[in-house]
């Protein structure tokens, strides 16, 4: 999985992106500050990292200057807030590959970086596979045995969860926060209905699974004996 630096002062900002890049199959390395966000690149050597500008203390266009300087391969993007063409240029000039205005689409931030990692040769298989399923990544299609399933996007969402993580009991909470994301405050229920749905387009018996586990008192898990 590819680690991904995000440098962001702002926590609901920070949150709201690192919920949906840990979405597509992204591994986030989070800091509120350059400082730290420099300390984070030398221990964990994240493939891309992710700068706001405005950061207290050293700037987002130091921590780029000086990451380029440590890591010559990494990927380097840029948020700012302005949209000015001074930013755009000095970011570029620090060393950075690519620049976000702020608001943005959390989509465009991991197309971005998903082009970025194909840029370095370093993009992950775009493929999940596990016994029957084939997951697509690019595409976000499901697939049993070569055919395709119609599934929603929440549906998609808690598949992808289950084939990325065979034999891993979630809680209801901890799907809810995956799938739905942390500020989701609805009826837990809602994990039932849609695990219920998924049932009936993926297993040959839905009252008898055979995929999606129910462990009593927990949640659910994706059985699988590879």
């Amino acid at each position: 999985m590819n680690k991904i630096l995000l440098v962001e002062d702002e926590d609901s900002i920070r949150g709201f992106l690192k919920i949906n890049l840990q979405r597509n199959n992204l591994q986030v390395i989070e800091s509120a500050t350059g400082e730290e966000g420099l300390k984070l690149a030398a221990i964990e050597k994240p493939k891309i990292a992710i700068l706001d500008v405005m950061l207290p203390g050293i700037d987002g266009f130091k921590v780029c200057s000086k990451l380029r300087d440590e890591f010559p391969n990494m990927g380097i993007i840029m948020l700012t807030a302005k949209g000015q063409d001074m930013d755009k240029i000095m970011g570029l000039e620090y060393g950075a590959d690519d620049y976000i205005i702020k608001p943005f689409n959390p989509l465009e931030v991991v197309l971005r970086i998903k082009a970025l990692l194909r840029r370095l040769g370093e993009e992950d298989k775009e493929k999940l596979e596990l016994g029957e399923f084939i997951i697509d990544l690019y595409s976000q299609k499901i697939l049993k045995n070569s055919i395709e399933i119609d599934v929603t996007p929440k549906e998609y969402l808690l598949m992808k969860i289950f084939l990325e993580n065979p034999n891993k009991a979630f809680t209801r909470d901890e799907l809810l926060d995956l799938v739905w994301g942390e500020n989701y405050f609805g009826d837990a229920k809602i994990i039932d209905v849609n695990i219920r749905r998924l049932r009936s387009k993926i297993e040959e018996n839905a009252s008898e699974p055979k995929y999606i586990e129910t462990i009593w008192g927990i949640g659910y898990r994706w059985k699988s004996e590879e």
